[in-house]
């Protein structure tokens, strides 16, 4: 199962590397084999899609869809997706906002900055599970458009 018609990689900016672990193995289980990308800080994610730092020599895949945590360290989600979605080269990459918090202000306030999905990762270990098995259904089905 693909995430498109055409390969997507899926950036996971997460810096739990328990969680990160658990959403890949719950995707690889849903038999999406899509290339999955895991980037542990802010400023890496940022510099991996804008061409930077250590990724300046590196080519950002065609096709990208970006799982966002807001609490990373150096720079944190927020900051992130409002360089994603403040740039020409970059706003139409889609990002699904994948974070513990259930704050209504912290939602609107990611949907104001551009993210195209929020989603509360449950703390429940089963509930997490199936919450992950429920966005990976979802992106099997998702378009997502070509990288500018």
């Amino acid at each position: 199962m693909q995430i498109n018609h055409e390969q997507t990689t899926v950036l996971l900016v997460e810096d739990d590397p328990g969680h990160a672990r658990l959403i890949e193995k719950n995707m690889r289980r849903l038999n999406i084999a899509n290339d999955m990308i895991t980037i542990t800080d802010g400023q890496s994610a940022v510099d991996f899609l804008f061409n930077r730092g250590k990724y300046a020599n590196t080519q950002r895949p065609k096709h990208l869809i970006v799982l966002l945590d807001l609490n990373l360290p150096i720079l944190n989600g927020y900051e992130i997706l409002k360089q994603i979605k403040g740039s020409d080269e970059t706003r139409r990459i889609p990002v699904i906002v994948l974070t513990t918090t259930e704050d209504s202000h912290e939602i609107a306030r990611c949907y104001k900055l551009g993210c195209n999905v929020f989603i509360t990762k449950p703390v429940d270990y089963e509930k997490f599970a199936d919450a992950i098995e429920k966005l990976g259904l979802f992106l099997s089905i998702v378009a997502v458009p070509n990288g500018l």
